[in-house]
């Protein structure tokens, strides 16, 4: 067997995993993750939790995973170079999501917060292989580069709302001026960590969607649920216009840069 053909047989396997992982999450064969871990995961746990419509984001990311597992097993795809340098990496998102539903199923919030951010990188690295060898179809670059880029966006505000979610229930107060402080400074790493995949994946627009959907939700969340909290609240909106302008930014830039290189031939 030619080591495409494993690569493809792992992608999808690990799709299956991905699957029972969504079900446990979904409260089909196991505890809606917004009950499970003692409800320290629901979207009223925490100042930094989205609103529980933020997750509606998963429909997509799952849909768009189902594509990529369809994609890389076309033809005329099986010796692509992208899918050779991303393969493993998207086999390995889909199991750490699956193993996250699982953890958190028991409670191991801690482990979870391992698992997050093992997803994290994973989705870094995947997104800054795409970025070096870019999309050659719109179906390519909405399928494969879309998928990532929304699911990397995501993850990354979902692994702050994670870390606060265990933070409390070891202990941390959840409400309070301290824990907002706190709260405000956690966004603003999210701001960071936008500017930064801006910079180093100019093209990866998706990304920036999936980080501005999350502070979008989270500014929902504490202006009309449980905790409340207008100065989160005021925070959270402002990042996630922050996030927008970061990518504009960055798409003007790189339209720009591209000019100048077609340029240069024709001087």
């Amino acid at each position: 067997m030619s080591q495409d053909r494993i690569r493809q047989l792992v992608v999808t396997v690990s799709g299956v995993v991905c699957v029972f992982g969504t079900l446990l999450g979904t409260g089909v064969i196991g505890t809606r993750v917004a009950e499970s871990s003692g409800g320290t995961l629901a979207a009223d746990a925490t100042l930094i939790a989205p609103a529980s419509t933020a997750f509606s984001i998963w429909s997509v990311i799952y849909l768009g995973l189902l594509a990529y597992v369809i994609w890389q097993w076309l033809p005329a795809h099986r010796r692509d170079d992208r899918l050779r340098a991303t393969g493993y990496l998207g086999a390995a998102s889909m199991v750490l999501n699956a193993a996250w539903l699982m953890v958190t199923q028991v409670g191991w919030l801690w482990v979870s917060v391992a698992v997050m951010i093992a997803l994290l990188v994973t989705l870094g690295r995947l997104v800054d292989h795409l970025a070096r060898r870019p999309a050659t179809s719109t179906v390519e670059r909405v399928a494969v580069d879309g998928t990532f880029g929304l699911y990397l966006g995501w993850v990354c505000v979902a692994t702050c709302a994670n870390i606060a979610a265990t933070l409390v229930a070891s202990g941390v107060p959840a409400t309070g001026g301290p824990s907002e402080g706190a709260t405000v400074v956690v966004i603003a790493v999210v701001v960071g960590l936008a500017a930064f995949l801006a910079r180093r994946l100019p093209a990866q627009y998706a990304v920036g969607v999936g980080i501005t959907w999350g502070l979008v939700w989270v500014a929902v969340a504490r202006f009309t649920d449980q905790p409340q909290s207008t100065a989160v609240g005021v925070v959270a909106a402002a990042a996630a216009l922050a996030t927008v302008a970061l990518y504009l930014r960055s798409r003007a830039a790189t339209t720009a840069t591209s000019a100048t290189a077609r340029e240069l031939p024709a001087r």
